[in-house]
Protein backbone atom coordinates (compact mmCIF):
# COMPACT_ATOMS: atom_id res chain seq x y z
CA UNK A 1 0.00 0.00 0.00
CA UNK A 2 2.76 2.23 0.93
CA UNK A 3 4.68 1.98 -2.24
CA UNK A 4 1.08 2.03 -4.39
CA UNK A 5 1.19 5.86 -2.39
CA UNK A 6 4.70 6.75 -3.60
CA UNK A 7 3.58 6.18 -6.81
CA UNK A 8 0.59 8.37 -6.94
CA UNK A 9 2.34 10.84 -5.29
CA UNK A 10 5.44 10.87 -7.66
CA UNK A 11 2.88 10.98 -11.16
CA UNK A 12 1.06 13.70 -9.45
CA UNK A 13 4.53 15.72 -9.31
CA UNK A 14 5.66 14.78 -12.53
CA UNK A 15 1.99 15.49 -13.95
CA UNK A 16 2.43 19.26 -12.07
CA UNK A 17 6.22 19.77 -13.53
CA UNK A 18 4.93 19.16 -16.88
CA UNK A 19 2.84 21.74 -17.69
CA UNK A 20 4.82 24.13 -19.20
CA UNK A 21 2.92 27.10 -17.65
CA UNK A 22 3.78 25.71 -14.08
CA UNK A 23 7.67 24.22 -15.57
CA UNK A 24 7.99 28.20 -16.72
CA UNK A 25 6.96 29.60 -13.41
CA UNK A 26 9.39 27.04 -11.30
CA UNK A 27 12.46 27.37 -13.98
CA UNK A 28 12.23 30.95 -13.01
CA UNK A 29 12.26 30.64 -9.08
CA UNK A 30 15.32 28.44 -9.85
CA UNK A 31 17.75 31.55 -8.82
CA UNK A 32 16.85 32.12 -5.09
CA UNK A 33 14.23 35.06 -5.51
CA UNK A 34 10.79 35.03 -4.12
CA UNK A 35 8.26 36.26 -6.85
CA UNK A 36 4.80 37.56 -6.54
CA UNK A 37 1.89 35.77 -8.78
CA UNK A 38 1.95 38.84 -11.22
CA UNK A 39 5.48 38.46 -11.83
CA UNK A 40 5.28 35.03 -12.34
CA UNK A 41 2.08 34.84 -14.54
CA UNK A 42 3.96 37.19 -16.70
CA UNK A 43 7.17 34.72 -17.03
CA UNK A 44 4.87 32.09 -17.71
CA UNK A 45 2.57 33.96 -20.09
CA UNK A 46 -0.93 33.19 -18.81
CA UNK A 47 -3.85 35.26 -17.44
CA UNK A 48 -3.45 36.15 -13.62
CA UNK A 49 -6.22 34.13 -12.82
CA UNK A 50 -4.22 31.07 -14.69
CA UNK A 51 -1.39 31.64 -12.90
CA UNK A 52 -3.05 31.80 -9.52
CA UNK A 53 -4.50 28.18 -9.81
CA UNK A 54 -1.11 26.54 -10.98
CA UNK A 55 0.50 28.09 -7.78
CA UNK A 56 -2.04 26.63 -5.99
CA UNK A 57 -1.60 23.23 -7.32
CA UNK A 58 2.32 24.01 -6.76
CA UNK A 59 1.75 24.92 -3.44
CA UNK A 60 -0.57 21.83 -2.52
CA UNK A 61 2.25 19.60 -3.36
CA UNK A 62 4.79 21.27 -1.79
CA UNK A 63 6.82 22.16 -4.63
CA UNK A 64 6.85 26.30 -3.70
CA UNK A 65 5.98 28.00 -0.59
CA UNK A 66 4.05 31.14 -0.35
CA UNK A 67 5.63 34.06 1.87
CA UNK A 68 2.79 36.59 3.21
CA UNK A 69 4.02 39.81 3.90
CA UNK A 70 1.76 42.62 5.00
CA UNK A 71 -0.77 42.85 1.40
CA UNK A 72 1.75 41.41 -0.28
CA UNK A 73 2.48 37.74 -1.13
CA UNK A 74 5.37 36.05 -2.95
CA UNK A 75 6.23 32.65 -3.89
CA UNK A 76 9.61 30.77 -3.78
CA UNK A 77 10.57 27.05 -4.18
CA UNK A 78 9.77 25.02 -1.52
CA UNK A 79 13.76 23.59 -0.16
CA UNK A 80 16.42 22.71 -1.86
CA UNK A 81 15.13 19.20 -2.73
CA UNK A 82 13.00 21.24 -5.59
CA UNK A 83 15.86 22.55 -7.21
CA UNK A 84 17.52 19.38 -7.04
CA UNK A 85 14.76 17.58 -9.02
CA UNK A 86 14.37 20.54 -11.41
CA UNK A 87 17.97 20.55 -11.99
CA UNK A 88 18.18 16.96 -12.88
CA UNK A 89 14.67 17.24 -15.00
CA UNK A 90 16.93 20.10 -17.20
CA UNK A 91 19.74 17.73 -17.67
CA UNK A 92 17.91 14.71 -18.78
CA UNK A 93 15.61 16.89 -20.66
CA UNK A 94 17.96 19.00 -22.57
CA UNK A 95 18.01 17.97 -26.20
CA UNK A 96 21.80 17.27 -27.32
CA UNK A 97 22.74 19.77 -29.56
CA UNK A 98 26.11 21.05 -31.71
CA UNK A 99 26.85 23.88 -29.40
CA UNK A 100 25.77 23.83 -25.92
CA UNK A 101 24.79 26.88 -24.89
CA UNK A 102 23.71 28.00 -21.33
CA UNK A 103 20.46 29.13 -20.41
CA UNK A 104 20.96 29.69 -17.06
CA UNK A 105 20.32 33.54 -15.27
CA UNK A 106 23.46 35.29 -15.83
CA UNK A 107 24.19 35.54 -12.05
CA UNK A 108 23.60 31.85 -11.66
CA UNK A 109 25.66 30.82 -14.52
CA UNK A 110 29.17 31.61 -13.38
CA UNK A 111 28.88 30.65 -9.77
CA UNK A 112 26.23 29.14 -7.27
CA UNK A 113 25.77 26.62 -4.51
CA UNK A 114 24.51 23.31 -5.36
CA UNK A 115 23.47 21.71 -2.00
CA UNK A 116 26.51 22.28 -0.18
CA UNK A 117 29.53 22.80 -2.84
CA UNK A 118 29.93 24.98 -5.41
CA UNK A 119 28.12 24.98 -8.94
CA UNK A 120 28.45 26.82 -12.28
CA UNK A 121 31.18 27.67 -14.42
CA UNK A 122 33.82 28.55 -11.89
CA UNK A 123 32.96 25.28 -10.45
CA UNK A 124 33.23 22.91 -13.67
CA UNK A 125 36.62 24.82 -14.39
CA UNK A 126 37.80 24.43 -10.82
CA UNK A 127 36.98 20.68 -11.22
CA UNK A 128 38.93 20.44 -14.54
CA UNK A 129 41.90 21.66 -13.42
CA UNK A 130 42.38 19.77 -10.38
CA UNK A 131 42.00 16.81 -12.43
CA UNK A 132 44.56 18.64 -14.89
CA UNK A 133 47.33 19.23 -12.08
CA UNK A 134 47.10 15.57 -10.89
CA UNK A 135 45.60 16.42 -7.60
CA UNK A 136 42.32 14.72 -8.33
CA UNK A 137 42.19 11.30 -9.77
CA UNK A 138 39.43 9.50 -10.85
CA UNK A 139 38.79 5.81 -9.30
CA UNK A 140 35.29 4.76 -11.45
CA UNK A 141 33.36 7.11 -13.14
CA UNK A 142 31.35 8.14 -9.92
CA UNK A 143 34.42 8.79 -7.47
CA UNK A 144 37.84 10.33 -7.26
CA UNK A 145 40.58 9.91 -4.68
CA UNK A 146 43.61 12.42 -3.68
CA UNK A 147 46.99 11.63 -4.80
CA UNK A 148 49.61 12.64 -2.32
CA UNK A 149 50.29 16.49 -4.23
CA UNK A 150 45.92 17.04 -3.94
CA UNK A 151 46.29 16.05 -0.10
CA UNK A 152 49.00 18.47 0.47
CA UNK A 153 47.56 21.27 -1.51
CA UNK A 154 43.85 20.65 0.61
CA UNK A 155 46.05 20.41 3.69
CA UNK A 156 47.71 23.87 2.68
CA UNK A 157 44.27 25.66 2.97
CA UNK A 158 43.45 24.21 6.40
CA UNK A 159 41.09 20.94 4.84
CA UNK A 160 41.60 18.08 7.38
CA UNK A 161 41.43 15.83 4.08
CA UNK A 162 41.53 12.11 6.50
CA UNK A 163 38.73 13.59 8.57
CA UNK A 164 36.57 14.00 5.43
CA UNK A 165 37.06 10.53 4.50
CA UNK A 166 35.29 8.96 7.81
CA UNK A 167 32.40 10.86 7.29
CA UNK A 168 29.27 8.85 6.16
CA UNK A 169 29.06 10.44 2.26
CA UNK A 170 30.94 10.39 -0.06
CA UNK A 171 34.13 11.78 -0.26
CA UNK A 172 34.58 12.97 -3.94
CA UNK A 173 32.64 12.60 -6.30
CA UNK A 174 31.56 14.36 -9.75
CA UNK A 175 28.21 15.96 -9.75
CA UNK A 176 26.91 17.08 -13.40
CA UNK A 177 26.00 20.39 -13.43
CA UNK A 178 22.93 21.17 -15.03
CA UNK A 179 23.87 24.75 -16.72
CA UNK A 180 27.56 23.44 -18.02
CA UNK A 181 26.70 20.16 -18.96
CA UNK A 182 29.80 18.75 -17.35
CA UNK A 183 30.31 18.03 -13.83
CA UNK A 184 31.55 19.98 -10.96
CA UNK A 185 33.27 18.78 -7.53
CA UNK A 186 30.78 16.97 -5.39
CA UNK A 187 30.78 15.04 -2.32
CA UNK A 188 32.67 16.21 1.25
CA UNK A 189 35.35 17.59 -0.57
CA UNK A 190 33.45 19.62 -2.85
CA UNK A 191 31.30 21.17 -0.08
CA UNK A 192 34.86 21.50 1.98
CA UNK A 193 35.98 23.31 -0.76
CA UNK A 194 33.02 25.92 -0.86
CA UNK A 195 33.67 26.45 2.58
CA UNK A 196 37.37 27.22 2.91
CA UNK A 197 36.74 29.39 -0.49
CA UNK A 198 34.30 31.39 1.50
CA UNK A 199 36.54 31.08 4.45
CA UNK A 200 39.01 32.60 2.62
CA UNK A 201 36.84 35.52 0.54
CA UNK A 202 37.68 33.88 -2.72
CA UNK A 203 34.03 33.92 -2.89
CA UNK A 204 31.08 35.89 -1.32
CA UNK A 205 27.61 34.38 -1.24
CA UNK A 206 24.26 36.44 -1.80
CA UNK A 207 21.92 36.69 0.82
CA UNK A 208 19.11 36.15 -0.89
CA UNK A 209 20.30 33.80 -3.62
CA UNK A 210 22.27 30.73 -4.52
CA UNK A 211 24.60 32.96 -6.84
CA UNK A 212 27.87 32.92 -5.55
CA UNK A 213 30.14 36.10 -6.49
CA UNK A 214 34.51 35.63 -7.24
CA UNK A 215 36.45 38.35 -5.62
CA UNK A 216 39.30 39.93 -7.30
CA UNK A 217 40.81 38.27 -4.26
CA UNK A 218 39.73 34.64 -4.94
CA UNK A 219 41.05 35.41 -8.44
CA UNK A 220 44.39 35.72 -7.92
CA UNK A 221 44.55 33.02 -5.24
CA UNK A 222 43.41 30.73 -7.82
CA UNK A 223 45.23 31.86 -10.58
CA UNK A 224 48.52 31.71 -7.67
CA UNK A 225 48.14 27.91 -6.42
CA UNK A 226 45.91 26.59 -8.78
CA UNK A 227 47.21 28.20 -12.47
CA UNK A 228 43.58 29.10 -13.14
CA UNK A 229 43.64 32.27 -14.85
CA UNK A 230 40.61 34.38 -14.99
CA UNK A 231 40.13 37.58 -17.27
CA UNK A 232 40.55 40.77 -15.58
CA UNK A 233 37.68 42.80 -14.93
CA UNK A 234 36.45 45.66 -14.63
CA UNK A 235 36.09 46.44 -10.67
CA UNK A 236 39.55 45.95 -8.94
CA UNK A 237 38.23 45.92 -5.24
CA UNK A 238 38.88 42.78 -3.42
CA UNK A 239 35.12 42.16 -2.41
CA UNK A 240 33.75 43.14 -5.84
CA UNK A 241 31.82 41.25 -8.35
CA UNK A 242 33.90 40.11 -11.60
CA UNK A 243 32.19 41.60 -14.41
CA UNK A 244 33.72 39.62 -16.68
CA UNK A 245 31.55 36.03 -16.23
CA UNK A 246 31.08 34.49 -19.55
CA UNK A 247 31.79 30.85 -20.20
CA UNK A 248 33.54 31.53 -23.12
CA UNK A 249 36.12 34.31 -21.43
CA UNK A 250 37.69 31.77 -18.85
CA UNK A 251 40.47 29.40 -19.36
CA UNK A 252 42.54 26.97 -17.18
CA UNK A 253 46.50 27.67 -17.67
Amino acid sequence: MHAAHQDIGVSQVAAAIAEPARTKMLCSLMDGHARTATELASLADVSASTASAHLAKLKDLALVRLHVQGRHRYYSLADKRVAQALEALMVIGQNPAPAFKPHTPDRLQFARTCYDHMAGTLAVLLHDRLLEGGWLVETDEQAYRLSESGEALFEGLGVEVRDLSTLRRRFACPCLDWSMRRPHLGGSLGASLLQTALKRKWVTQDLDSRALTLTVQGRRELASRWGLVLPGAGRESSGRQLTDSTPGSLHAR
